[in-house]
């Protein structure tokens, strides 16, 4: 099933500021999910952010914070946002059925979110370029295991091609003039 621009949802899952030095591969992390994120605001692709536990972890990449200009923070202490009352209200208001995400960790709050909105009837797609572990092996690891949820692995430029459609826009020229080169 391809992703609808009409029908999805961005969800950034704790890209914190104590929780980044930390991850494998941060700053693959970093430019994919500020990339995706810029497409999803001038596609006007709703978008979540959760954060784990600010008090310890911090909030959300000061690097990020300007391009999630429409965005929503929410907290969270469950790893799943999923298992969160008003976190699942915010993705139910949206009224779509495909969920994006992006964030950290792979094998943590990444994992159990994606399987749990999953288990919830949402068709999930995890961005496979930005998301990151601290270990390589539990990134992989925790990829493997999402698919084998039937949650659909993708890349970013997938999900930008998949959300335009088409080439013969006006829209299709602005994305790719300033991101697709």
């Amino acid at each position: 099933m391809l992703i609808s621009s009409t029908n999805s949802a961005l969800l950034v899952i704790d890209i914190q500021e104590k929780l980044l030095p930390a991850l494998n591969n941060a700053d693959q992390l970093m430019t994919n999910s500020q990339w995706l994120i810029e497409i999803a605001e001038k596609i006007s692709i709703p978008t979540l952010v959760t954060e784990q536990y600010p008090k310890g972890l911090g909030h959300t990449s000061s690097v990020l914070i300007p391009f999630l200009t429409s965005a929503r923070i929410l907290e969270k202490e469950h790893f799943s946002a999923a298992e969160e009352d008003h976190i699942l209200q915010a993705v139910s208001q949206l009224e779509k059925e495909q969920l994006i995400l992006i964030g950290a960790e792979s094998h943590v709050c990444l994992l159990q979110s994606a399987i749990g909105f999953c288990e919830q009837g949402y068709d999930v797609y995890v961005v496979t370029d930005a998301v990151a572990s601290r270990k390589a092996s539990d990134y992989e690891t925790a990829l493997r295991r999402m698919q084998q949820n039937g949650i659909q692995l993708v890349t970013k430029e997938m999900v930008a091609f998949e959300w335009l459609h088409k080439s013969n826009t006006a829209l299709f020229r602005e994305i790719s003039q300033g991101y697709l080169r």
